[in-house]
């Protein structure tokens, strides 16, 4: 499916709709085959132990595919997360970025179906690998 929204055009929504995490993310690369978005770890992401959070290892995941498919459907703010599961594999570096590459497997009309691989910046081995279901609302009201 052609893209309809560029990384110029998905970083501008982001910071339109959710600024309150616009500033952590940059998204690198969209087209055809993935969008590669990328965590800006800072101190505030990291968790005792000297490594990034899981939940900053999610979040990275979720605004991933989102993006994903916000590129091939175009700006779709209320399309919400109905199901996530994330598997960590290994820890991250703990003063390095994150790198999602998020991958649409399926895009219905209703639902939108993605997996993610993350890894810290300059490391071959991802830390962890997440799939993500998406409710797609209608793109018009139904009757009444």
């Amino acid at each position: 499916m052609a893209l309809v929204m560029n990384e110029a055009e998905l970083t501008a929504f982001l910071a339109r709709e959710f600024p309150q995490v616009a500033e952590d993310f940059a998204i690198e690369a969209a087209d055809e085959a993935e969008t590669v978005v990328r965590l800006k770890v800072a101190e505030r992401h990291l968790r005792p132990g000297g490594t990034v959070s899981g939940p900053n290892i999610f979040a990275l995941a979720d605004v991933g595919v989102y993006l994903a498919i916000l590129a091939r459907l175009g700006p779709v703010a209320l399309a919400v997360t109905t199901n996530a599961s994330i598997d960590f594999m290994r820890k991250p570096a703990a003063h390095a970025d994150l790198i999602g590459r998020a991958r649409i497997l399926k895009l219905g009309r209703v639902l939108a179906v993605g997996d993610v691989l993350v890894f810290s910046d300059g490391q071959a081995e991802p830390v962890a690998r997440a799939s993500l279901t998406y409710s797609i609302p209608p793109s018009r009201p139904r009757g009444g």
